[in-house]
Order: structure tokens, then sequence, then C-alpha cells
């Protein structure tokens, strides 16, 4: 494994500590969406038989402790050749360890090289040779022309993408009783929030909840064919870790909805008070947060460029 740095600094509101990653990593294993993980596979296979020689070689976009290789080395063809990025040094190394003896679908030990890269200076030489491009619960900071050299990135090296666990700005608390309204604060923490997210994460206004459709747009006009499924977080409220993380989520809420409407402070901390009282593990319900799962593949089965073109090509 190889390490390479890059001294940009992050904007603020880009960093996440290991303890939150670690806090949510399983609702995101429970929310991943299996169909479009089974048609990543099929495309590495595919480009696999271009050259069995050669790994597949997968590029994860703000791998933090490198959730997204444990979870989708196992799941997809061999061999693999990683490359985490992510601008967060100490995350890096902790990805490193965990994935040290990561092996792939037929069990081989996978290769694993780490970037130190602020994702604002993302090019297609960041890609390139790429046949897969990972990212997971990062779209949201992203502005739209990001996105648009994202796009241009994967359609220029010929590069499919599975883009996981995007949050779509909606959550609910379940069940309510028959009839009875939501909580009247709901629509106003959530919609506060929403706005927050659209705030500049250092790559200009970021999309928030409409990355993810707004991606998917950008690679169909470049001739993409994209499939998308819903990925939402579903916790009990009744189970003690999952109502950690409903609460941890109930408190960035309403961090973010004061930033964003401080005039509204008081309304904003009586709500918290009545949605933390469900979360402390005796309770019953479920809180569903709304995540969008994407996987796009090029308009053509590009041809691998470690392999050489027959002349008919």
């Amino acid at each position: 494994m190889q390490s390479r740095p890059d001294t940009a600094m992050p904007h603020p509101d880009a960093c996440f500590d290991a303890d939150w990653l670690a806090l949510r990593a399983a609702a995101d294993r429970a929310a991943r969406a299996p169909r479009l993980e089974t048609l990543a596979a099929a495309w590495l296979r595919g480009r696999q038989q271009q050259n069995p020689q050669a790994p597949l070689r997968l590029v994860d976009l703000g791998c933090g402790s490198g959730a997204n290789p444990r979870h989708l080395a196992p799941r997809l063809p061999g061999p693999q050749q990683w490359t985490l990025l992510d601008h967060d040094a100490g995350l890096l190394r902790r990805a490193r360890t965990l994935c040290a003896d990561l092996r792939d679908a037929g069990g081989v030990r996978l290769q694993v090289d780490t970037r130190c890269l602020d994702l604002s200076a993302l090019a297609a030489s960041s890609l390139a040779n790429a046949d897969l491009v990972c990212a997971s619960a990062l779209l949201d900071l992203m502005s739209a022309d990001w996105l648009g050299r994202l796009a241009d990135a994967c359609a220029h090296n010929g590069c499919a993408l599975l883009i996981t666990l995007s949050v779509d700005g909606t959550w609910r608390f379940l069940p309510q009783a028959p009839g009875a309204p939501a909580d009247p604060d709901d629509a106003f923490i959530r919609d506060a929030f929403n706005a927050h997210q659209r705030r500049d994460k250092g790559l200009g206004a970021a999309l928030g909840p409409t990355a993810a459709p707004a991606l998917a747009e950008l690679l169909v006009a470049r001739g993409f064919a994209v499939e998308r499924a819903a990925s939402p977080w579903r916790l009990e409220l009744a189970d003690p870790a999952q109502a950690a993380l409903a609460r941890a989520l109930i408190d960035g809420w309403r961090d973010a909805a004061t930033a964003q409407c401080p005039q509204a402070a008081a309304r904003i901390n009586a709500w918290h008070q009545r949605r933390s009282a469900q979360c402390d593990g005796r309770g019953s319900g479920q809180l569903e947060v709304g995540h969008l799962d994407l996987f796009a593949c090029p308009p053509t089965t590009a041809l691998r460029p470690d392999r050489p073109a027959s002349p008919g090509q």
C-alpha cells in the first residue's frame, strides 16, 4: 500500500471523524441497494474479459475509513486494485489498516493504494485507467460544477460509477397513529437543514439532497445508462445502537437548523427535546432517513487502456 500527500486544506463542513463513520456503518450496510451492486459486478466481469491478466481498477472518492471497499470488495469480481482518495490523512491511515486483509469475491487479496487529496482537485487524470468509480455519502457536499467535472472525467475514461447513500432530503418518524398529524415542526426543521446543506462546502454552493438526481441527469446527457434505487436508513428506536445514531442525527439537524434560522432557536430546541425523548433506546417506532444509490455505465464498453486494440478496432 502507498500513500501520496496533498496539502490542500478542506472546508470544515466536509470533515468527518472516525467515531461518526463508525456510528453510521451498520445503517449504511443495511441500506445499500444490492441490485445496483449486482449491476456493478456484471460491468466489471465484462471489463475483465477484455484483459483477464490485468486487475480491475476501482477508485473510491472520499473514502473515509474505507467502508466502501470493505463492503464492496467481497461482492465484486477480481483481482481488484483500489485507489482510495480522501483529504484526511488520519482516516486514510485507518483505511489502510482496515482494508489490509480484504479479499475479492474469488478470495484473492486486494491491492490497495491511498492518496491524500482534496477532491476539489479532481480531474480526468485522477481517474485514469479506472474501471469503476465509487463514492458513499459524498455527493451532497458537492457543487454542480464539481459533478459536471466528475461526469466529464468518467466519460473521458470510459468508466462506470457506483455512488451510494446520497441523502435525498427526506426523513420521517414512524409509525404515526392513524389520523394523527406529524410533529408540526418536523417540516420546518427538515427545510432548514436542507437549506443549510446547500451552503458552500469549499467547492461552490453544495447541491445537498438534489445532488444524486443532478448527477444522473449529467451522466444521461453524456450517454450513460443510469439506474437508481432508494436506500433509506430505517433506524429502530428501541435498539440502543440505532437510537444512538438517531440521536446524533437529531443533534445535527438541530445545529444546522439553528445556524440557518437563528431567530427560531427556541422553537428548534423545543423540537429537539421532543424528538430526542423518543431515542432513549427504550421506546418504539422508527426513524426513516431517505438516501439514493446510483449505478451508471458509459454508452459503449470502452476498451481498457492496458489492452492494445486489435487491427479491426
